[in-house]
């Protein structure tokens, strides 16, 4: 499904992965999970260096940090929804609207400012 999506939303436009989305592909992928072996450090960042051909990167920084501010006096968020909170910032500094997430959830709060596209 993950896939069929890119390739509609690639056909659609330019597609952005952000930097905190590739370290979270690289952290959940290198450790054990009940559905699949780690892989390895090397084959983690070779899938990386793979989106990151593919893909147009979403780089933070001061602008990222204003609109992530910015979100904290209007929505309620804390802990580990800052991670998400910040992806959602990342997107607005960077004028992108649409979320693809298998994790619609933990996003439907920002509704109002993006789309949220599930597979």
């Amino acid at each position: 499904r993950a896939r069929a999506a890119l390739a509609r939303l690639t056909a659609q436009g330019p597609v952005s992965v952000t930097r905190q989305i590739l370290r979270e592909y690289l952290a959940a992928t290198t450790r054990a999970q009940s559905w699949s072996q780690a892989l390895t450090l090397a084959d983690a960042t070779g899938d990386t260096d793979a989106f990151t051909r593919r893909f147009g990167v979403l780089e933070d920084g001061p602008a990222v940090w204003t609109e992530l501010t910015t979100l904290t006096r209007g929505f309620a968020f804390g802990g580990k929804q800052v991670h998400d909170a910040n992806i959602v910032a990342t997107m607005l500094a960077h004028g992108e609207t649409r979320l693809l997430t298998f994790n619609a959830a933990d996003f439907r709060r920002f509704g109002s400012l993006i789309e949220v596209v599930i597979p």
